[in-house]
């Protein structure tokens, strides 16, 4: 590759080799290269192309005195680029004003300009303004002083809970699908059992209209949450309801499949439903909310109305249409006024529905934040002049994927969210952190660097992209700290070591999961009492096979059906046996499997307790034999993805009031309530 290119590349974050999952160095391909700077707007497609943006790109900062945003910590310096040296002053969030008193100090020069770095003095967290003024050269921009570490939150030495996947949660009240009633109970339940956690499944919201995307990692905004789980009964509109209208919302009540999640009945009658409380609703506590939640609701409002008249994608709606500020858009926005009142009206409901939910434990709901969102949904939409909305995210080819992943969801542009000074990006961090007690993070190595893959090309034909990590850091940071939160990062496979790195500096949790706590030269399952301390600890996750799956081989055999292995059946079982017996022989050393009765998956999650982890949670499918795990990673339709209820050995689904009181759960909730409090 030209040198140029790999100098222009390297000037944009855009990788031109990466180590893969074996640690092996693999060389990108040009073409590859060319389309990551394409999609960043700049043009590679030529030697004097190159050396053209080569040019621009050093030049650049000097064109600037100041940068549109700086992140900084407590005694950081920022830079101003002037003839002179410059005075600077901070305008505060809350209207005070500091002067910065420390001379500044000149660095390097260029075409009449000095590089003046300049100490700030202590500040108050948050989202400041800083103001340079040299002479004729004058310059404001964002300042967010972010904290320089997160610490657990007050009271948490160690603790335990459940990890949820809310829609397969049905009890006798919900329809067809579990609900925020149904995660009331869920951690009343476990509160009282002792647990001080509940890990939930991405609440995102959908684009409301059939059909509905059963992912709840590909939502339509992550600003928002999802409407699906509203419990109709629980408004306050359908208390205040007379008894005619009780009677038609408790008629719409729909029949859904006893051993399948179906979300476009149990939408499409919640929604009815709603349409009949709606001239309940409380109009001046609706304006209320939406005062608060600003023009971010109101544009997210305004999507929801448009899909339900032009359909999704919006890349298919009328072209004054396509962005929020599109000729047509006021027009429209008049004229969808009660619609888009509705919309936020639902929000309001939804929001509701959530607040206070966990309070009373020691961490509380914890959020799950998705990589990504739908190119054709609301924040794609919304927050496009911050996406490559001509590139898709996933995953380089690896020893499971032999092809690559591609999530098909767009990825930020790290220059664009520069320009914007990471408001996007907060404004999703806020969304997702409102009424929780904790975020956790999927794919956390995001916030570092994204395997970005073309318009019309594999995912093996992408490369990684790379962000500012201690900008995003920084703002998670102080987002987080506001909340009073905790953060987790799922930093699972193949992870930089600075990733880890940065992540615990900043006071990141990890992830550490039974199946991955392997040595990395000998393949030998790591001991509990070697795991991290700032960890959440779980046997499994939703992408991988349950306790009693794994046991039993059976995403062997779903896989193997499904043409989904890559290689021969006999290699994954041997393969999975010698995994299974390697974690036998751990269970059995360490006297495990002896202390729980014989029991294997009692014993992985004695192993759980057994560790130093912060954190320790259990899925109730593990609980009660469920062999199918919630998500099978390569297939869509092949395999019900996050459409299995929780089940028994037999296939049986459990419902909520049953599951709770399953002698399996029972009995896990008790070994990880006694183990917890026996070791701290």
């Amino acid at each position: 590759m030209d040198t140029d290119l790999e100098r222009l590349a390297a000037a944009h974050g855009v990788a031109t080799s990466y180590q893969d999952w074996s640690h092996e160095p693999v060389v990108v391909r040009e073409s590859a290269v060319v389309a990551a700077l394409a999609a960043l707007d700049v043009d590679a497609s030529s030697s004097a192309a190159v050396a053209a943006a080569l040019a621009d790109v050093e030049a650049a900062p000097w064109r600037e005195v100041l940068p549109p945003v700086a992140v900084v910590r407590d005694g950081d310096e920022v830079v101003v680029r002037s003839a002179l040296a410059p005075s600077v002053d901070v305008l505060l969030e809350d209207g005070g004003q500091v002067r910065v008193a420390s001379t500044p100090r000149p660095t390097e020069q260029r075409e009449g300009r000095t590089a003046w770095a300049v100490r700030l003095p202590a500040l108050p967290l948050g989202w400041h303004t800083l103001r340079a003024v040299a002479g004729a050269d004058a310059a404001e921009c964002v300042l967010v002083v972010a904290p320089d570490r997160l610490e657990l939150p007050a009271g948490l030495d160690r603790t335990w809970g459940w990890m949820v996947q809310l829609y397969s949660l049905r009890s006798a009240g919900s329809w067809g699908i579990g609900d925020y009633r149904d995660l009331r109970t869920v951690i009343e339940r476990s509160a009282a059992d002792g647990a001080g956690a509940v890990l939930i499944n991405p609440l995102h919201a959908e684009t409301p209209v059939l059909p509905i995307n059963p992912s709840p990692y590909s939502p339509s905004s992550r600003r928002f949450r999802s409407p699906l789980y509203l419990r109709v009964e629980d408004t306050a509109e359908y208390a205040d309801a007379s008894d005619g209208v009780r009677a038609n919302v408790g008629a719409l009540r729909p029949t859904t499949s006893a051993d399948r999640i179906e979300r476009d009945p149990s939408w499409s009658a919640k929604l009815a439903a709603l349409e009949l409380l709606w001239p309940q609703a409380r109009q001046d506590v609706l304006a209320g909310f939406r005062a608060e939640r600003g023009q971010e609701l109101e544009d997210f409002a305004l999507f929801c109305a448009l899909a339900e008249q032009h359909g999704v994608p919006w890349q298919g709606w009328p072209e004054q249409l396509r962005r929020p500020d599109g000729a047509g858009i006021e027009a429209v926005r008049r004229e969808l006024a009660d619609r888009v009142a509705f919309w936020c009206w639902v929000q309001l409901l939804v929001d509701e529905q959530l607040a206070g939910l966990g309070s009373d434990m020691v961490v509380g709901v914890i959020h799950d934040l998705a990589v990504g969102v739908d190119a054709g949904g609301a924040d794609a939409w919304a927050l496009q002049d911050a996406l490559a909305l001509g590139t898709t995210v996933g995953a380089p080819p690896d020893s499971f994927n032999q092809n690559g992943q591609d999530w098909g969801l767009p990825p930020w542009r790290p220059d664009l969210l520069r320009g914007l000074a990471y408001a996007p990006y907060r404004d999703v961090v806020r969304g997702v952190l409102r009424h929780a007690g904790g975020l956790r993070i999927d794919h956390v190595m995001g916030l570092f660097r994204l395997w970005w893959v073309p318009a019309g090309s594999s995912a093996a034909e992408g490369t990684y992209v790379s962000y500012d990590a201690d900008a995003m850091l920084g703002v998670l940071a102080l987002e987080t700290v506001r909340a009073g939160a905790l953060v987790v990062g799922e930093d699972l496979g193949t992870v930089e070591d600075r990733v880890r790195r940065d992540l615990d500096a900043t006071g990141v949790l990890g992830s550490a999961v039974l199946w991955f706590e392997r040595d990395d030269e000998t393949g030998a399952f790591v001991p509990p009492a070697q795991w991290r301390r700032r960890a959440l600890a779980t046997v499994t996750t939703h992408d991988l096979p349950t306790a009693a799956g794994f046991l039993a081989e059976e995403q062997v055999r779903v896989r193997h059906e499904l043409d989904q292995l890559g290689h021969s059946l006999e290699q994954e079982q041997a393969r999975v046996r010698a995994e299974r017996a390697a974690l036998m022989e751990l269970l059995e050393s360490s006297g495990l499997l002896a202390r729980y009765g014989g029991d294997p998956v009692l014993a992985m999650h004695g192993a759980l307790v057994a560790s130093p982890c912060a954190v320790i949670l259990a899925a109730f499918g593990d609980a009660v034999g469920d062999l199918r795990q919630p998500n099978l990673p390569g297939t869509v339709d092949e395999y019900p993805n996050w459409r299995l209820p929780v089940a028994d050995p037999t296939g049986r689904p459990l419902g909520l009031e049953e599951l709770l009181d399953h002698p399996g759960v029972r009995r896990l909730a008790a070994l990880l309530a006694d183990g917890v409090e026996g070791v701290r």
